[in-house]
């Protein structure tokens, strides 16, 4: 059974670092959560370090400006994004040299800057389907059209062999009160039709390396730092955490407030349900982080 606290402050003691989630966890992609600022802002002073951990598709650097603008720079010291795995497996060759994008532009622009980090990177060149070598997926076209309406484009991709990398794996987002389809719907997609869809985000391995580093970074040094998780995604954030073997802060009050019965904090019985439905268990849950 998880644990229901009623601030992060309560807990934040046992650990070096939080790996937090920023979408539906610290702003709602329009406005910041002002007592979420507050909890990290509160932590670092106490020392501890926020590693924001996003399946943003963009780079962390843009990622920062926006949260610079939001007036967000006080709660974080470092930021991982799905965005900069995925890139940097781009470049290295993994879906090859000309690839089919499928984003919003100019939004996910981005996502093709140069990575410097990378030698020899991939020349890539964005091509209609019919030429690709390869799928980059940053999202759909249109984040309120049906994801079937790609059915015809992935059944000739999949003929075709090609490899969709996701950028961002999360399914859903609520943007204000406005939910939107994310990248890895359209990777389920392509996976259940048989395709070949390679993920870099939460809940998979690569983020979380690349967010160890971030923190080593910042410490000049490879210790092996006590960690927490937070996010309101079960399947993204908190699945990761298990995954990782690290301890999770679940916040019930984003993606899973109806089935949790959000008000202020979950209800108990709401929340056992939803977790035995889910089969992921997280250490921790708070209706909305404070």
């Amino acid at each position: 059974m998880s644990q229901i606290v009623n601030t992060f402050a309560e807990i934040s003691d046992q650990y070096d670092v939080a790996f937090v989630d920023l979408w539906g966890c610290m702003h709602n992609g329009i406005t910041p959560f002002e007592s979420a600022v507050k909890a990290m802002a509160d932590y670092r002073e106490r020392g501890g370090k926020v590693v924001l951990v996003t399946n943003s598709p963009r780079p962390w650097d843009s990622v920062a400006e926006q949260l610079s603008d939001m007036g967000m720079a006080v709660c974080w010291d470092a930021i991982a994004t799905s965005g900069d795995s995925a890139r940097a497996a781009m470049f290295r060759g993994s879906v090859g040299s000309k690839v089919y994008f499928m984003g919003e532009t100019p939004r996910d622009d981005d996502f093709f800057k140069p990575l410097n980090i990378i030698e020899n990177p991939v020349e890539i060149q964005k091509v209609p389907l019919d030429q690709a070598e390869g799928i980059v997926c940053c999202g759909p076209f249109d984040t309120q059209a049906p994801i079937d309406a790609n059915r015809a484009d992935f059944l000739y991709a999949k003929s075709k062999g090609l490899k969709l990398l996701c950028a961002n794996p999360d399914i859903i987002v609520d943007r204000g009160d406005s939910r939107e389809w994310c990248a890895g719907a359209l990777a389920a997609l392509y996976t259940e039709m048989g395709g070949e869809s390679l993920y870099f985000g939460k809940p998979h391995p690569p983020i979380y390396d690349l967010a160890r580093r971030r923190y080593a970074a910042l410490m000049d040094s490879m210790s092996d730092p006590r960690i927490i998780a937070i996010g309101d995604g079960i399947r993204t954030d908190i699945l990761g955490g298990q995954q990782e073997d690290i301890d999770s802060l679940f916040i019930t009050g984003g993606l899973a407030a109806a089935e949790t019965k959000t008000v202020t904090q979950p209800d108990q019985a709401a929340l056992n349900a939803y977790i035995e439905t889910e089969k992921v268990t997280p250490t921790y849950a708070i209706g909305f982080l404070r």
